[in-house]
């Protein structure tokens, strides 16, 4: 990796959320160099409307000052060392990685070579939710403890992806839930609740969960709920309520985007890349960020260690749902080189 602001990225990975971190990347300036990935078909595809160059996962990062890792979890571990250990820097798609020893392994890689990994939390860097967060912070300095957290990701099955075979790790919760996991345990920093303190969760699903609802206990008593499914409907659902005695902040994030704080509408900063889906959902300032970070050595907002504290939750949320809902400190105390799936099914 060169000197000075980063201008390039290679693609660990040739999916559609590949592809999406290629777009932002090029929107803000930077250009795709290489592209590596399972599937010839795909790489080769995606590396014609991007103008780059296919090569094998060993030849990463192939002279980028990025690798975007958007494999399937099973490989995030060994895809995010190599590009690390060669001295780009990671931009890590969730889930994290597969077990939470691989986790604590990332970690002490990480801190080894400067925490030049970000985890791809794309929501924490969406305006919107920047704007609730900022929200809740005031109303809690007000003197208005929140009292009710809910958050909901309700959609179908991803048509892509293998994500119900027990190999990819987890279902729902270990994938999709890790968004409104994430986005509960920064609204409760937000609001003086303190961090996860334990969970009680109960999935359902044939093989691997498809719906899941857990509840999150935090250091101030504050429940919050989070529920995600893929069982709804063609539509998304993503939504967010927060309340106090004398305030409710609603949020919706998908189908559409909408901020409301005692039924008055709030107003979102216009989009100002060509791209605003993206920009909506954090990709782009996630991008800026990462890029704004690696410029003046600066470790991520978003580093590894919080993408562990959400692999730390969920497996904590597996084990809750092996004892049929029961509650579960955080961290649990569980098997480390066990996958979420493995916590659940196989206790």
């Amino acid at each position: 990796m060169g000197a000075g602001r980063p201008t390039s990225v290679a693609l660990c990975g040739a999916g559609m959320i590949a592809g999406v971190h290629a777009l932002v990347a090029r929107d803000i300036g930077m250009t795709i160099v290489a592209i590596a990935s399972r599937s010839e078909r795909s790489r080769a595809r995606l590396a014609a409307d991007l103008g780059a160059t296919t090569i094998d996962y060993a030849r990463l990062p192939a002279g980028a000052d990025i690798v975007v890792v958007a494999t399937p979890p099973a490989q995030h571990f060994d895809h995010a060392c190599l590009a690390v250990e060669r001295g780009a820097a990671v931009l890590l798609e969730k889930p994290l990685v597969l077990t939470l020893s691989e986790a604590d392994r990332l970690v002490h890689l990480s801190h080894r070579h400067g925490d030049r990994v970000m985890y791809a939390e794309n929501l924490a860097y969406a305006p919107i939710t920047r704007a609730m967060i900022g929200l809740v912070a005031r109303i809690a300095a007000d003197g208005s403890p929140v009292d009710h957290l809910q958050l909901r990701t309700i959609q179908s099955l991803p048509s892509w992806g293998d994500f119900t075979s027990p190999e990819w790790g987890g279902g729902v919760l270990y994938d999709l839930g890790v968004h409104p996991v994430a986005l509960a345990v920064l609204i409760a920093r937000a609001a003086g609740a303190g961090e996860v303190l334990a969970v009680e969760a109960r999935l359902r699903g044939d093989t691997t969960d498809t719906h899941a609802e857990v509840t999150l206990v935090f250091e101030s008593g504050l429940r919050g709920s989070v529920i995600s499914s893929w069982e709804g409907g063609e539509v998304p659902s993503w939504d967010v309520q927060v309340s106090s005695a004398n305030h409710v902040v609603r949020a919706e994030l998908l189908p559409s985007l909408s901020l409301e704080h005692n039924g008055d509408p709030i107003a979102l900063p216009s989009t100002t890349s060509s791209i605003s889906m993206f920009e909506n959902l954090g990709y782009v300032d996630q991008m800026r960020e990462l890029v704004h970070n690696l410029t003046n050595h600066a470790t991520p907002f978003m580093n590894v260690s919080f993408g562990r504290w959400m692999m730390e939750i969920v497996c904590a949320c597996y084990v809750s749902a092996a004892s049929d809902g029961a509650s579960t400190p955080v961290p649990s105390g569980c098997d480390r080189t066990r996958t979420p799936w493995q916590l659940w099914k196989n206790p």
